[in-house]
C-alpha cells in the first residue's frame, strides 16, 4: 500500500514559504508527495530558486500546468532529469516540448506512475487529454497512476475521472485554486476530486491581491496583478493506493495564523 499526498498549486512566495513550514512535518507520514508547482514563481510558472525550496520541502516530484513555460529557467530544469523531478503536460501539442508528461517511480517495491494533463474546455489549445491518456494507459509498465488534470471545466474534470475509473489509481484536479466537496472514490476504484484548491495566501483571489481583479471587473480593462500578501493556508489530497486503485481519499487544509 502506498500513503500519496497530493499539494494543490503551490502560488507565489507565500505558498513557497507555507510549503516549507509545514510540509516537512507532514513528510514522514507519507510515502510519496506530488506538489503542482504552477504558479510557485511570482503566481506565473516555475523557476529554479522554486523548484528548489519546493524539493527541499519534501516534494518527490512537482507537476506543472498552463504556465508550465513562463520562465526561461524552467527548459534547463526538464533537461536535468535526475535532480529535478518534474512532469510538464503530457497532451502539449507540440511534439518537440521539453521534458516529460508522466514518471514512474519505483518505491517499497511498487510502481507508481504521475500523468500530468491539461483540459481543452476555457483552455489554450491542446491535444486531446481523454485520447492522450487513453494511449498512455495501453502501456503495461506504469503500475500504479496519479493523475494532475490541470483544467478549467469542472465538467471536463469529473468527465475524464469517469472515463479512466478503474484504470488509474486517483484524477485530482488543479488549476482553479478552490478545493472542492466533491472527495470520493468511483465504483471502478478510481479517487477523484474536482480541484485540490491552492497552497498560497488566504486573503486573496485565488492568489492574486484582490485590488487588480476587483479593478479589471470594474473597468473591463487590464490591470496588473500582484501576489497577495498575510498567512497562506495549504491544501491537498490524500490517497491511499494499492493495486491501482484508492483505498481511501480525504482533502487535507493547513493554514498559518493570522
Amino acid at each position: 500500500m502506498l500513503r500519496v499526498l497530493f499539494v494543490g498549486d503551490v502560488y507565489g512566495q507565500p505558498g513557497r514559504r507555507v510549503l516549507s513550514a509545514h510540509l516537512p512535518t507532514l513528510r514522514p507520514q507519507f510515502d510519496f508527495v506530488i506538489v503542482n508547482g504552477e504558479n510557485a514563481a511570482g503566481g506565473f510558472g516555475l523557476h529554479r530558486e522554486a523548484a528548489e525550496a519546493i524539493l527541499k520541502a519534501g516534494a518527490d516530484c512537482i507537476t506543472l500546468g498552463n504556465h508550465a513555460w513562463h520562465h526561461k529557467d524552467v527548459y534547463a530544469l526538464m533537461l536535468d532529469e535526475e535532480r529535478y523531478p518534474i512532469v510538464r503536460p503530457l497532451n502539449s501539442s507540440d511534439p518537440g516540448t521539453p521534458g516529460v508528461g508522466w514518471r514512474t517511480f519505483t518505491l517499497k517495491g511498487e510502481r507508481l506512475t504521475v500523468v500530468n494533463l491539461l483540459g481543452r474546455v476555457f483552455m489554450e489549445p491542446v491535444a486531446n487529454p481523454f485520447l492522450t491518456l487513453d494511449e498512455l494507459l495501453g502501456r503495461p509498465d506504469l503500475g500504479n497512476v496519479f493523475v494532475d488534470f490541470h483544467a478549467e471545466a469542472t465538467s471536463e474534470k469529473a468527465a475524464l475521472a469517469q472515463h479512466v475509473d478503474g484504470r488509474v489509481a486517483a484524477v485530482i484536479g488543479t488549476h482553479t485554486h478552490v478545493p472542492t466537496a466533491d472527495t470520493r472514490i468511483l465504483p471502478g476504484g478510481t479517487a477523484f476530486q474536482t480541484d485540490a484548491g491552492f497552497t498560497g495566501p488566504v486573503n486573496s483571489i485565488i492568489g492574486a491581491a484582490p485590488e487588480g481583479p476587483i479593478q479589471k471587473f470594474l473597468t473591463e480593462r487590464p490591470h496588473r496583478f500582484t501576489v497577495a500578501g498575510g498567512p497562506a493556508e495549504l491544501n491537498g489530497v490524500i490517497v491511499q493506493i494499492e493495486g491501482n486503485r484508492a483505498l481511501s481519499v480525504e482533502r487535507y487544509r493547513y493554514a498559518e495564523e493570522a
